[in-house]
């Protein structure tokens, strides 16, 4: 019964060093700076909102079950 009770944070302290060691050796991407300037984020909204449509075509396709007229 004792080891019940020393696996419970010996499993945290093995999740820990896991943790800590995926953490050093994936580090995340830096950003480049253009994604943070306010003006290019402006300029690209078209483009995302282009590049989102089908997405929220499905989405509203899913929701209703209606199918969304083609856009000339």
């Amino acid at each position: 019964m004792v080891w019940m009770i020393i696996a419970g944070p010996a499993v945290v302290v093995v999740a820990a060093f896991v943790t800590l060691y995926l953490a050093i050796t994936v580090p995340d991407p830096v950003l480049p700076t253009e994604a943070l300037n306010p003006r290019n984020a402006m300029e690209n909204k078209s483009k995302l909102e282009a590049a989102m449509t089908p997405a929220i075509q499905a989405r509203n396709h899913a929701s209703t079950g209606v199918v969304p007229s083609p856009q000339k």
